[in-house]
């Protein structure tokens, strides 16, 4: 009996360093969404600094970007150079300003440049939400018919619009 409470230490010991070690090797933006292949979720949300509304009418009707930013978010302000580039490149992108003050990004955008076409506030993130918005930064492939085909968790720079993303894109705005 002592022998076999000898090994129990060592037992849990190797299960801990397997889980670990599987823990380890998960890729931390592979963040699975219910909405892939599925419709964007209906809104009515304000333009930022605008007492008008934007719905997802309004911005369905060719492939875009939906990029989920915030002033609080250091990522957010790291890609922001490269979100400058593919829209002036001519990517479409939508701007989710999510749980941030009007104020606060407006005077982001004035300071830092505005890639966005339309730039709707989620101030209370409740759209962010119904998209499973887990932070900022988060950007999602929408074609045209206003369909979600991709989602990318993290900073988009040249690599990830080099890889997955860009690709994701591309297939939709052929």
């Amino acid at each position: 009996m002592r022998r076999v409470l000898l090994f129990i230490p060592a037992a849990v010991f190797v299960g801990l360093a397997v889980l670990l070690y599987r823990g380890l090797s998960l890729d931390p933006t592979d963040l699975p969404s219910a909405l892939i292949d599925r419709s964007l979720p209906e809104f009515r949300l304000r333009a930022l600094g605008s007492e008008e509304y934007v719905e997802r009418d309004d911005i369905v009707g060719r492939a875009s970007l939906l990029n989920v930013w915030g002033t609080w978010c250091p990522t957010c302000v790291a890609e922001h150079p490269y979100l400058m580039k593919l829209a002036e490149e001519g990517v479409p992108i939508i701007g989710l300003n999510y749980k941030d003050e009007d104020s606060k990004a407006l005077s982001w955008l004035a300071r830092l440049g505005d890639p966005y076409s339309v730039n709707i506030t989620d101030p209370q993130g409740d759209f962010g939400l119904d998209l499973g918005v887990y932070g900022a930064p988060e950007t999602y492939v929408i074609d045209a018919q206003g369909v979600i085909r991709y989602r990318h968790v993290g900073e988009v720079n040249e690599r990830t619009w080099s890889g997955a993303l860009g690709q994701a894109y591309r297939e939709v705005s052929k």
